[in-house]
């Protein structure tokens, strides 16, 4: 290993020779370093993350980290990660050797993270830090996996936090009416709305939409898409979940609602946005809407929420509702359990019919 000095600028530079992943041998270049050492460092930094040394930095394996799980990841998702990395990891552990770190080092970060306040000067949440945690564990778990660590310490430590569940809220059927009443002055906000509520879609899955998704012979619609509004770019994705690309058919007077709507639309070409507006848009009629009809304010997520206990008091199953909504049968049954009426009377007086009619079989014979 040696580094240069430019005598130019006086700051230093490290040109080596290294084999790629295929045993090409490559030549590699950095200038710019204010001192020698530094100069040295990185070439060594680089050497190790090449040879997937685990004594490399925590900040140098995190390069090799977003390298391999980047590529992977919708835009909107690797975003979340790497603002709790560059936020709550790295600060800590960046300079760090991998290999160093201990199920100690993790507990003394979690304390310090526990003390942290967010942008309203509250201490974070039991849920976000599960989800810091989480972040730090899945970060070990690679180089466990890919790169030899020996062990995981985060996980040996354990979780910091957990998950809450919050308050599922939503309006009744007469409670949407009286609020979808309040928005037919504005006819975009009002038909955004009716998608919502009466397929259960995401706000994603809404604002993706396009003529062409919709089949009216069929009086069905195609959720195939998702939209992201990330760095003022419209970034359409894929759905949240395999399991949300689905099929829905729609009521005969959403569909005739629809076409209207479609007919109010100046041209459109079958691939532009239906719905071109923001999240923060539908919040905001979300907000006026239920204020003018008098009804509960409830988040825009929480008209899905609706779909469903409207389509559980309708007596449909968990394995109908799911397939409809994109989830899995065991996520409607865990997550809207308390709405499903109680079987156990009924359970009770077939199971009471059954042993009185093998008792009656014995007194035959």
């Amino acid at each position: 290993m040696a580094a240069f000095k430019n005598e130019k600028n006086n700051t230093w530079y490290v040109q080596f020779r290294y084999k790629d992943w295929k045993g090409v041998q490559q030549q590699k270049f950095k200038r710019g370093f204010a001192t020698k050492r530094e100069a040295l460092e990185w070439e060594r930094q680089f050497l190790m993350q090449k040879r997937s040394d685990v004594n490399m930095s925590f900040e140098s394996f995190y390069d090799l980290y977003e390298k391999d799980v980047r590529p992977r990841l919708k835009e909107n998702t690797w975003r979340s990660k790497e603002n709790i990395i560059t936020t709550k990891i790295l600060p800590y552990f960046g300079k760090r050797k991998l290999s160093e770190i201990s199920a100690k080092d993790v507990i003394d970060w979690q304390n310090e993270i526990r003390m942290q306040k967010d942008k309203r000067g509250k201490l974070y949440t039991l849920n976000y830090l599960k989800t810091v945690h989480n972040q730090l564990s899945a970060m070990f778990n690679h180089a466990v996996k890919y790169y030899d660590l020996g062990l995981n310490p985060a996980a040996k430590a354990g979780n910091m936090g957990r998950e809450e569940r919050k308050e599922m809220l939503f309006w009744t059927l007469d409670e949407y009416k009286r609020f979808a009443e309040a928005v037919m002055d504005k006819p975009l906000s009002y038909y955004a709305f009716e998608m919502l509520y009466w397929c259960g879609l995401r706000e994603g899955e809404l604002l993706a939409l396009t003529p062409k998704d919709f089949d009216f012979k069929a009086k069905t619609v195609t959720i195939n898409k998702s939209y992201q509004r990330i760095d003022k770019r419209d970034v359409i994705t894929s759905p949240k979940t395999p399991k949300s690309n689905r099929t829905i058919t729609m009521p005969q007077r959403l569909c005739d609602e629809m076409q209207d709507y479609l007919k109010m639309l100046y041209r459109p070409e079958e691939n532009d946005r239906i719905f071109p507006i923001t999240k923060h848009f539908l919040k905001h009629e979300m907000e006026r809407g239920s204020k003018i009809a008098g009804v509960k304010r409830i988040r825009i997520h929480d008209i899905r929420h609706s779909h469903v206990s409207l389509l559980i008091e309708m007596g449909f199953s968990a394995l109908a509702i799911a397939d409809r909504v994109g989830h899995e049968s065991i996520d409607i049954t865990y997550r809207y359990a308390h709405l499903f009426p109680s079987k156990q009377i009924e359970m009770a007086d077939k199971l009471d019919i059954e042993m009185n009619g093998e008792e009656d079989k014995r007194d035959v014979g």
